[in-house]
């Protein structure tokens, strides 16, 4: 398994200082959020910029983050969003990504709806040669359990079609990680590594909840386990979005966050 970082760990970090500290810091990859590439660009800088930076760093991107939207909209909105994915999808597969996140819904929503959308996503990935990931997240209305990612995974009935597995999510959501068990593995995309709050309960925590590893109630080494008995050898992501731990030098958080991933990889 080769370990990454997702740059939501470092948010408020300008992006070309993020792939220059993850490198720094020993990552084999760095998952970068659009938006991100998108707000460098609209101040006066290039891709290819992004581009070389990766390449002198000996950073890959494992996936990209994400695209919104497409799972709610209706009519010619649902257009536009579409456009939008294809953009997103575009610019990612030029940046190398094998990988794109499909992100459900906030609201409550028709789950064989969100199938078909995600069918039509996959549909524009091949043409863009990128593959669209679906995830869950834990405090949506909509795809918060582990179940439903995988239930959309397998109507696609599509050999793009895959889920992201994440331990915050799993945990939060009060799935089991014996779910992880009737997935094949080439149906996972890649795995989001995190802990959860110490003293809140399950399904009441948030994106901000989430802790440094073996910081929280994880059982982490359990899951990279079971996902090492199955055969998995693809990325475990270090994605936090902890406010304190934003406040604080980010190189530090870098190297810490690393030595913690290792202490539980199989």
């Amino acid at each position: 398994m080769k370990i990454t970082l997702n740059t939501s760990t470092i948010k408020p970090v300008p992006l070309m200082d993020k792939i220059k500290l993850v490198a720094e810091a020993g990552y084999d990859g760095i998952e970068l959020w659009l938006n991100d590439v998108y707000e460098y660009v609209g101040q006066g800088g290039e891709v290819s910029d992004v581009e070389k930076a990766l390449e002198d760093h000996g950073l890959f991107i494992p996936c990209m983050i994400a695209m919104r939207g497409w799972g709610e909209a209706e009519g010619f909105e649902y257009n536009i969003m579409l456009d939008e994915a294809r953009r997103r999808m575009e610019l990612a597969a030029r940046l190398k990504s094998p990988y794109i996140v499909a992100t459900p819904p906030f609201i409550d929503g028709d789950i064989n709806q969100i199938s078909q959308r995600y069918r039509d996503l996959l549909m524009i990935g091949k043409q863009a040669g990128i593959k669209p990931t679906m995830e869950y997240i834990s405090f949506f209305k909509s795809v918060w359990r582990l179940r439903q990612a995988w239930q959309i995974v397998q109507e696609a009935d599509d050999s793009d079609a895959s889920i992201i597995l994440d331990a915050f999510h799993t945990w939060n959501s009060a799935s089991s990680i014996e779910e992880y068990r009737s997935i094949p593995v080439e149906k996972i995309s890649h795995f989001h590594i995190d802990d959860a709050h110490p003293s809140k309960p399950q399904m009441q925590q948030i994106d901000p909840d989430r802790q440094m590893v073996c910081d929280g109630p994880i059982d982490l080494k359990a899951e990279l386990a079971l996902l090492n008995e199955k055969g998995y050898d693809g990325c475990v992501s270090l994605e936090l979005f902890n406010h304190d731990l934003w406040a604080k030098d980010p190189l530090e958080i870098l190297k810490l966050g690393l030595e913690r991933v290792k202490s539980v990889m199989p």
